[in-house]
């Protein structure tokens, strides 16, 4: 065996096995929760809005996408589904005129209403513009939702529901691999949540 094929075929089974743990080891009481969340706001109209940076942003855009479209299989209604980091323009602005950490809370600031959700995805917990974001939701009556990783950072205490990928500090591979199964997994559960199957209440054993 060749020493590239080496290091790959050593490199893939610590990457896989090490998300199969982590994946393993989720909380399943914390993501019912989340998917209650979100099956109530779809049932009541509400918005889901999303946002990340960097690797993390592309996840909230494809969640975001699946939760618009592929959710739609369910024939319920139909999700509003808006992600903060995908209007370029408005967030290049906010970042110019305002700061970076403000991306998220300005175009919040426009829509944001109660019984909203936010779901903030983010390997350290710690982006200011995201911590800035769940505060003003927060003081608008929005759920606030974190998909996170490492020690949680500064949202594992701000958000109301959190799903926690725990790893070391810089394990960014896989968390982030980890969060877009997470967001793949939610996506079914709500596609399979059809009309004539009662909605989870979060009370169950």
């Amino acid at each position: 065996m060749t020493s590239s094929r080496l290091l790959v075929t050593q490199m893939a089974a610590k990457h896989f096995d090490r998300i199969a743990l982590l994946l393993g080891q989720l909380d399943l009481r914390a993501i019912e929760r989340v998917f209650v969340r979100l099956g109530k706001a779809r049932d009541s109209g509400a918005t889901i809005y999303l946002a990340g940076n960097g690797g993390s942003s592309a996840t909230a855009s494809h969640f975001t996408n699946d939760l618009a479209k592929a959710a739609k299989r369910s024939d319920r209604l139909p999700i509003k589904a808006i992600c903060l980091s995908d209007n370029t323009p408005w967030l290049t602005a906010l970042a110019n005129d305002e700061g970076y950490e403000r991306v998220f809370a300005g175009q919040l600031e426009n829509f944001a209403r109660t019984g909203d959700v936010l779901v903030v995805i983010s390997a350290s917990g710690n982006s200011p513009n995201l911590v800035r974001a769940v505060e003003l939701a927060r003081s608008r009556g929005v759920i606030t939702v974190g998909f996170l990783g490492f020690d949680g950072g500064v949202l594992k205490g701000l958000v109301d529901e959190c799903v926690w990928i725990e790893t070391e500090q810089g394990a960014y591979e896989i968390v982030e691999d980890s969060h877009s199964a997470l967001c793949h997994m939610l996506v079914r559960c709500l596609t399979e949540d059809r009309p004539g199957r009662k909605i989870l209440t979060g009370d169950n054993p």
